[in-house]
C-alpha cells in the first residue's frame, strides 16, 4: 500500500512539474547553410528547450499584395528544406521547436503597415499569404513541431481583414495539429479579435520600460507594471496563457526607452543594461502559472562569430546576458 502511495505522489508530482515546465526559447536566425552540433552546442549549454524557427516570405513593399517564399535564390534555412533539416537537428538535442514563418518587406518597412489599396489587392495578398502559411503549416505538422505561429505584426491587415484570419484559422487547424499562436507586436496585442481562436496569446515584449540611460533593476521591474496589467486584463478576458513570441534588449544605454527600435544603430555599448532588463522580465513573467515562456531575440547561427563585449546589438551571445541566461532558463 505505502508503495503505490509512493507512485501516485510521484506521478502527481511529475504532472505538475510537465504541465509548469516554461518555454525557454531562443529565436534562431536562419542561415544559408545546414546545421549540426557544432551550431546546436551554444543553445543547449544556455539551458533552452526550445528554438523558434523563422522561414521567410518576402513582399516588394507595404502595399504589394504577392508574397514569395521558398524560393531557391532564398537562405537555405528560410525555406521548407532548411526547416526540416533544422528542426530534425534540434529534435536529436532534445529540444523542440515553434514554426514562426515571418514576412519580410523589402525596403524593410515595418510589417504592421501592410495595407493594400484595393479590393483587387487585398483578394491576392489574402490569396498568397494563404498559400504561403499554409504551406510552412504542412511542414510544421511533418515535422511534430509543438507551435506554430501564424503571423508575427501584422496589425493593419488583421484590422482590415479579420474575417480572413478566422477563416484560415479553421483552414490551418485541418493541417496542423499543434498549438497555434500569433505574435502580436507589444502596442497591437489588446486588439488582436482571435485570441479565443489559438492556443497563447503571443507578444513581441518590446514594452517601453524606462527613459534613463542605464535604470537599475527595481527601475526595469517598475517599468513592467502598468505593461503587466494591460497583458493580465487581455488573458483573463480570453482564458489563454501568454507566450512572450519575441522578447529582448540591445546592450546600449537607454534599452528601456524603445526596445522595439531596432534601426537605432547608434548608442554606447552598456553590456549591463542588456543583462539587468532580462533579469527584470524574468523576474515578472517566468514565476506566473499563466505565462508560458518566450523566445529571446536573437540567436545566430555561427556562435563564436557575433555578438561579444563591443556589440550593442539584440543578441545575448557571447555577453553577460548570456551567462544570465543559462542561468535562469536552467531553472
Amino acid at each position: 500500500m505505502k508503495i503505490l502511495q509512493l507512485l501516485i505522489v510521484f506521478l502527481l508530482c511529475f504532472s505538475c512539474t510537465s504541465q509548469t515546465q516554461k518555454i525557454n526559447g531562443v529565436s534562431f536566425v536562419a542561415s544559408g547553410k545546414a546545421i549540426n552540433n557544432k551550431h546546436i552546442n551554444p543553445v543547449k549549454k544556455v539551458s533552452a528547450n526550445y528554438v523558434a524557427l523563422m522561414p521567410f516570405g518576402f513582399i516588394k513593399s507595404i502595399s504589394s499584395p504577392k508574397i514569395r517564399f521558398n524560393e531557391k535564390g532564398q537562405w537555405f534555412g528560410e525555406t521548407n528544406e532548411g526547416l526540416q533539416q533544422y528542426a530534425k537537428e534540434f529534435e536529436k538535442a532534445g529540444i523542440r521547436v515553434m514554426v514562426k514563418p515571418q514576412i519580410w518587406v523589402w525596403n524593410g518597412e515595418y510589417t504592421g503597415t501592410i495595407e493594400m489599396t484595393s479590393e483587387e489587392n487585398w483578394k491576392i495578398l489574402e490569396s498568397t499569404y494563404e498559400e504561403f502559411i499554409l504551406n510552412f503549416s504542412k511542414t510544421a505538422e511533418s515535422i511534430k513541431a509543438p507551435i506554430l505561429c501564424i503571423g508575427t505584426e501584422l496589425e493593419k491587415f488583421i484590422e482590415n481583414r479579420p474575417d480572413f484570419w478566422k477563416s484560415l484559422i479553421k483552414k490551418i487547424r485541418k493541417i496542423y495539429s499543434g498549438k497555434l499562436t500569433y505574435a502580436a507586436n507589444w502596442d497591437e496585442f489588446k486588439r488582436v479579435p482571435f485570441w479565443k481562436d489559438v492556443d497563447y496569446i503571443g507578444i513581441d515584449a518590446y514594452f517601453p520600460l524606462s527613459n534613463k540611460k542605464s535604470p537599475t533593476l527595481k527601475e526595469f521591474e517598475f517599468g513592467w507594471q502598468k505593461h503587466k496589467q494591460e497583458i493580465v486584463k487581455v488573458r483573463e478576458a480570453v482564458n489563454k496563457p501568454v507566450l512572450f513570441t519575441e522578447y529582448g534588449y540591445r546592450s546600449v544605454d537607454f534599452t528601456g526607452k524603445e526596445p522595439w527600435n531596432s534601426n537605432r544603430i547608434e548608442g554606447a555599448v552598456n553590456l549591463q543594461n542588456q543583462k539587468k532588463a532580462t533579469q527584470a522580465i524574468y523576474n515578472q513573467f517566468w514565476k506566473e502559472d499563466w505565462f508560458a515562456g518566450g523566445f529571446i531575440w536573437k540567436w545566430f547561427v555561427d556562435h563564436d562569430k557575433v555578438g561579444g563585449s563591443n556589440n550593442n546589438r539584440f543578441t545575448p551571445q557571447n555577453k553577460p546576458t548570456e551567462e544570465l541566461l543559462k542561468i535562469l532558463y536552467s531553472k
